[in-house]
């Protein structure tokens, strides 16, 4: 069963999906929106990798703030999940993502990618992240 990782921003949207036995995270792409409000073209998008894929469920980063609090940025997630819901059908895990856009960062530098090209591939990487957290955590659970 692959499973779709979304990394949630307000321009962008990075994208990974996992191999058929949910081991390991691969990125896709990254989604490049035109406005933060406009959303019909990104979940157009979504569903046509979901498609294409054959996924049967996607985790969605979810940005609580480092003191576990929620802001706007958890508001406008949820409104997105809601309507990524009911334009798949799939069910959907929201997955903290504190820390993935640092790492990815980290990820980028120690790979040797410039500073200028970094914001080609970080929101690509943290999906992947974001994605590889969650695969670890269900392969995790069922060994306890």
């Amino acid at each position: 069963m692959r499973i779709l990782g979304l990394d949630f921003g307000s321009r962008t949207v990075g994208v990974a999906v996992s191999d058929e036995l949910g081991l390991t995270a691969q990125g896709v792409e990254i989604i490049r929106r035109k406005s933060p409000g406009k959303l019909r073209q990104t979940l157009a998008r979504i569903e046509e990798l979901v498609i294409s894929y054959d996924v049967k469920k996607i985790v969605l980063g979810y940005p609580k703030h480092m003191n576990n609090s929620e802001g706007e940025r958890c508001e406008l997630t949820m409104e997105f999940k809601e309507k990524l819901a009911y334009r798949t059908e799939l069910p959907i895990v929201l997955w903290d993502e504190r820390l993935t856009t640092a790492a990815a960062e980290d990820i980028l530098i120690e790979s040797g990618i410039r500073r200028e090209r970094r914001k080609e591939y970080v929101d690509e990487i943290a999906a992947m992240l974001i994605l590889q957290g969650y695969l670890d955590y269900l392969h995790n659970s069922k060994e306890e």
